[in-house]
């Protein structure tokens, strides 16, 4: 077989997570693609009707056009549901999936009352004004390196990324400290990748799952289940995180208010050969609990 052509967005995080990805299968020619949401981080504010396809519609198409063999994204961005030509055909071994925050303050007690705290997550919104809402959660957008450059330049006091992000780049030495999952719910999928594959190309099919982790895999798929069912976008406050250990599998999820003045959390635990079902049961409970209710509000969609 011949190199496989790997098609991944052109951002520093994204090149970095490919050749990770390419030095896993032993080599393999990494492709850039520009995507719509590479335009979005460059804009001061939300593109209309954006969502989590912008990052990764152009690489679908590279990949039905048989210009790329494989699509590597960072899980988070793939939308629950799939072009039926394509399919989910690897997963990685994760990275930590948490949020962490760059600032001047070893724990989120330490910070002061207003401190200028920028991210463009709703999901983080959400998650730090319910838990401090005497914080000022600023809009900030733009790749890691660029929300970084602003907090250095002072236009805030810290910033919350995900922590894989910053390893994947060496600037984990700039993580002040790391958010528990009960302090703030990471984004389904987050620190993860995901390969997706056309339908019918066994070869690229095998080399994805070649390289794929069974935990990394269970973890990706109770979260994305519990996603699907609460028919949930970018545009929604939503955290879903599951966690493999010897006893099985936990799911946290929260589902909040931008303003951080509503929300709601629950965990369920069970087997790890019942993810699926997890993370369906996990969306079932909040819905009861009025996270429909708080969703519908919580959708900015302009």
């Amino acid at each position: 077989m011949s190199r496989l052509r790997l098609g991944t967005r052109g951002s520093a995080l994204a090149l970095a997570q490919a050749r990770i990805v390419a030095d896993a299968l032993g080599g393999a020619e990494v492709v850039p693609i520009k995507t719509a949401g590479d335009e979005t981080e460059r804009r001061t504010a939300p593109v209309a009707g954006g969502d989590k396809a912008r990052f990764v519609r152009e690489i679908e198409l590279a990949l039905l056009a048989e210009e790329v063999d494989l699509g590597v994204h960072s899980a988070k961005d793939l939308p629950s549901e799939l072009p039926d030509e394509l399919r989910l055909a690897g997963v990685p071994a994760r990275e930590d999936p948490a949020d962490a925050y760059v600032g001047g303050a070893a724990s989120l007690s330490e910070l002061p009352e207003g401190t200028r705290i920028g991210t463009s997550s709703l999901r983080r919104r959400a998650q730090l004004l319910a838990l401090r809402p005497d914080l000022s959660v600023q809009e900030l957008r733009g790749n890691v390196d660029t929300r970084l450059s602003r907090r250095a330049d002072g236009e805030v006091d810290g910033v919350v990324l995900a922590a894989a992000g910053l390893r994947r780049l060496d600037r984990e030495g700039e993580v002040a400290f790391r958010f528990d999952a009960e302090q703030m719910t990471p984004a389904a999928g987050q620190g993860a990748l995901a390969l997706e594959a056309r339908r019918g190309d066994e070869a690229a099919a095998g080399a994805a799952a070649g390289i794929s982790d069974a935990a990394a895999l269970i973890e990706l798929t109770a979260e994305r289940a519990a996603v699907a069912a609460l028919d949930a976008t970018c545009r929604t406050p939503v955290g879903v995180r599951a966690e493999l250990s010897d006893a099985g599998v936990r799911v946290d999820a929260f589902v909040g208010l931008p303003d951080g003045s509503e929300w709601v959390r629950d965990t369920v635990e069970g087997g790890a050969d019942d993810s699926v079902s997890l993370g369906r049961g996990l969306a079932e409970r909040l819905l009861a609990a009025g996270a429909g209710e708080i969703l519908q509000r919580a959708d900015v969609t302009p």
